[in-house]
């Protein structure tokens, strides 16, 4: 079984790796399918396609959206788009603008909670990256001395924001992915809001309602699960007839996850909604 990863984010998102770089950590880990999956961003994917080279990994369009309505929260991925279409890029510009908006206003929160305030230069190249979050913040805290580690920063100050944020609805994402030729995939479908772990009928329940908007598959392999979450998402794959993908969300310094680290190793067999998904994109391990 040849190695793949299909969720892993660059520095267009919240990732450490440049698409160059994270394009050369591949070939060295010698995956050979792989998908750059930014957050509400594809230029990181676009860029890579451009670095490719003759017996280079199969690279696949993707990209990832953080959904939200009254149930709760999602991260859906879409793969195989047609990067120039205007349902994805329109989305891409509507996730960024919220992306902006969130940035502005937990810099506005910690000034006025705690104090903490940075120099105008670093605010300004801040705002200047693709998609400042979380991870952004946090380290401009620890280099200011607001925090001794990013986490901690993000733990302690950053999440106490409460504010009204806006956000994509999923069957906004998964209508746009459809639109522009996708494959919309639910990313960890286990993992919900902070903590939250939603499984047996929640879990069902949840996958019925974002099939009925047009969810084609679930990130059944994932570097959090356990097998028992694995074996349920397969069940619920085999049961609705979805896609099966396996990702390990790898962001470089960011997160203590390897490149490649999806728990598909573990598998006795392709599944078959895995080997579904390969025909529809047409690779050939």
């Amino acid at each position: 079984m040849q190695k793949i990863d299909l969720h892993m984010h660059s520095t267009v998102s919240d990732g450490t790796d440049t698409p160059e770089e994270l394009l050369e950590k591949v070939r060295s880990a010698g995956i050979r399918l792989f998908a750059l999956t930014d957050h509400d961003a594809v230029k990181g994917c676009v860029s890579a396609r451009k670095l490719l080279r003759e017996g280079d990994p199969f690279l696949l369009p993707g990209v990832e959206f953080s959904c939200r309505d009254e149930d709760g929260k999602y991260h859906i991925l879409g793969y195989n788009y047609d990067p120039d279409s205007a349902h994805i890029q329109n989305l891409v510009d509507t996730g960024h603008s919220f992306r902006m908006k969130k940035a502005g206003a937990r810099l506005e929160f910690l000034q006025s909670r705690f104090g903490f305030c940075f120099p105008e230069e670093e605010i300004r190249k801040l705002l200047a990256l693709d998609n400042p979050g979380k991870p952004h913040i946090g380290n401009l805290m620890v280099k200011y001395g607001y925090a001794e580690t990013k986490e901690q920063a993000i733990r302690d100050f950053i999440n106490q924001a409460r504010f009204r944020s806006e956000f994509i609805r999923p069957e906004q994402a998964i209508r746009r992915i459809l639109q522009s030729g996708g494959i919309p995939v639910l990313a960890h479908p286990s993992f919900g809001s902070g903590e939250e772990l939603i499984v047996g009928e929640e879990m069902e329940t949840r996958l019925r309602r974002l099939i009925g908007f047009g969810l084609q598959g679930v990130e059944a392999f994932y570097s959090g699960f356990t097998p028992k979450l694995r074996k349920e998402i397969l069940g619920f794959a085999e049961k609705y007839r979805l896609y099966v993908t396996a990702g390990s969300d790898y962001h470089g310094e960011n997160k203590l996850i390897q490149l490649g680290d999806t728990g598909l190793d573990q598998a006795v067999k392709i599944p078959e909604g895995m080997a579904r998904f390969f025909e529809r994109i047409n690779y050939r391990d």
